[in-house]
């Protein structure tokens, strides 16, 4: 399932913090002083001399290397190097600044700003935000086949690409197809081969702390799976129940296999 949520039990940081290690890399780098003196850096983890560059940037919004370095403390070659290595990352980009007013003579300073996937390392309430909303629609009168309703068309919408990828090879390809299609969508997912059948193996799931309040979502993904591959699957574990990997059975599949009933989530 797509989205943004992080899995269940996992402790939201600080306002310090990134959630996103794997975004703004932590290297416990050296740091620089304004007289260009290397010292150890004193932060750790989520407070690396990266990290405190891209907060400043959250924190003040569109940033010159000047204006970074005032407010770091560091020298404007160490905020330049740090900078390069956030835009690689795609966690800032580089803008003109906007100027208001009558412009000077030359050209406005280049300003640095957060991209989005630079936001999105930091704290975000989207699984908060798509709980609520699914458990407003149940408690409208809709109740839970609302929402599985809703969980039905949100998972045949984004099956449209699945669809594509399985339809363009062989029936013995479909499994590792539809793997790599979920991968695209953010799912890691992988096909290994089973006793009399395949494993699909999704390791991430984006949306599993809101899928763990309502497997709704769990069982609408199970019941396009067995579509998608003609055939019936069986769920046998999910993050959002606790589970290390998302996995479906998928039987050996032939070529007069006609779609079933999905197995339902594992409670």
């Amino acid at each position: 399932m797509q989205g943004t949520v992080p899995s269940p039990g996992r402790r939201l940081p600080g306002p310090e913090e990134l959630r996103n290690n794997g975004v703004v890399k932590n290297v416990g780098e050296a740091r620089e002083t304004p007289t260009g003196t290397r010292q150890e850096e004193l932060a750790t983890g989520e407070r690396s001399t990266r990290n405190r560059v891209a907060r400043s940037i959250l924190d003040h919004g569109p940033s010159t290397v000047t204006e970074l370095a005032g407010r770091l403390g560091l020298t404007p070659a160490a905020v330049r190097r740090h900078l390069d290595a956030l835009v690689a990352d795609d966690v800032v980009e580089a803008r003109e600044q906007r100027v208001y007013g009558a412009r000077t003579r030359g050209r406005p300073a280049k300003v640095f700003v957060l991209t989005d996937c630079g936001r999105d390392a930091f704290d975000q309430s989207y699984d908060k935000l798509a709980a609520d909303a699914l458990r407003w629609i149940a408690e409208q009168g809709g109740g839970q086949e609302a929402v599985a309703a809703f969980a039905r068309a949100r998972i045949t919408a984004q099956a449209s690409a699945y669809r594509k990828a399985i339809e363009s090879v062989s029936p013995d390809e479909r499994t590792e197809a539809l793997a790599k299609a979920l991968s695209l969508d953010g799912y890691a997912a992988t096909a290994r081969t089973a006793p009399v059948g395949e494993q699909l193996c999704q390791h991430h799931c984006p949306v599993a702390h809101v899928a763990e309040q309502f497997p709704q979502l769990c069982e609408a993904e199970t019941e396009i799976f067995a579509e998608l591959l003609g055939t019936h699957v069986q769920r046998l574990a999910t993050i959002a129940h606790g589970d290390g990997v998302c996995t479906t059975f998928i039987p050996k599949i032939s070529t007069d296999a006609s779609a079933s009933t999905a197995g339902r989530n594992p409670a």
